[in-house]
């Protein structure tokens, strides 16, 4: 079979699972869950996760650069101000030129503010990122992202944390059908299966952070969304049926007993 790669700003990846570092007990937990989902992607909140100050513990002392991709990202940040300063320190610190962008429109459903987003990834890629977006699952804004410079469209599935699934599948197909982009479900997946859905639907990968750090067996649910993005993407490949309203025999109609 051909090589099927996750390929983002020309840079290939095996993987098609990306896995936050936040809201886990510890860094070695972190650690140990990353490893067994096979991810080669992992996001970081700038603001959040310490990557600068050596005289506490950094990520990379658990998590080393240079076998897996970090993402900086804007967790956190609710203006465009916020957003660009967070990136351009993350570039700084470590170099980083690919990012993901999430800019929230408020603290109680985390939904995201597609003004400032839209305006700060024209930024953004006028400086030289390759920037991944988290947005709405909106097909005329995710188009507008693709024309302003995003290198990855990251719709959500359901408000971040909920667990609720993909609650909105016509719309992911629509920007499916109308993009060439890397497509990637981020935020509110709750099990491995939401996860098998979202690449049937077509989606190049899955973004899951607090599905697997707040599951009562992390480093299970690790594994299940391991496997589950892998089903997806085969049972994606392969084509499916179409769907009937009536019953087709299975069995051959000629030659009966």
């Amino acid at each position: 079979m051909r090589k099927d790669n996750l390929v983002i700003a020309k840079k290939k990846f095996n993987s098609r699972l990306i896995v936050g570092t936040g809201k886990y007990k510890n860094m070695n937990e972190c650690a140990k869950a990353i490893k067994i989902s096979g991810a080669e992607i992992v996001t970081v909140a700038v603001r959040r996760v310490n990557i600068s100050d050596r005289n506490k513990p950094l990520l990379m002392d658990f998590i080393d650069p240079k076998k897996i991709t970090y993402l900086p990202n804007t967790a956190g940040c609710f203006n465009s101000e916020e957003a660009l300063r967070t990136l351009r320190l993350a570039r700084e610190i470590g170099g980083w030129k690919l990012v993901k962008l999430e800019v929230l429109g408020d603290k109680k459903n985390l939904f995201p503010d597609m003004i400032e987003t839209l305006k700060s990834t024209e930024v953004l890629t006028k400086e030289g990122f390759k920037v991944m977006v988290y947005c709405n699952d909106d097909p005329l804004m995710a188009k507008r992202l693709e024309n302003v410079g995003a290198c990855a469209i990251m719709p959500l599935a359901a408000p971040i944390g909920s667990g609720l699934g993909i609650q909105n599948t016509t719309n992911i197909k629509i920007i499916r059908s109308q993009t060439k982009l890397p497509l990637i479900i981020d935020a509110g997946l709750g099990q491995a299966s939401d996860a098998a859905i979202a690449m049937e639907l077509g989606c190049d990968g899955v973004l899951a952070n607090t599905a697997i750090a707040k599951a009562k067996k992390p480093f299970l649910m690790s594994s299940a969304f391991k496997d589950a993005v892998i089903a997806g993407r085969n049972s994606y490949l392969a084509g499916r049926i179409e769907k009937t309203l009536y019953g087709n025999a299975s069995s051959p109609k000629s030659g009966i007993i």
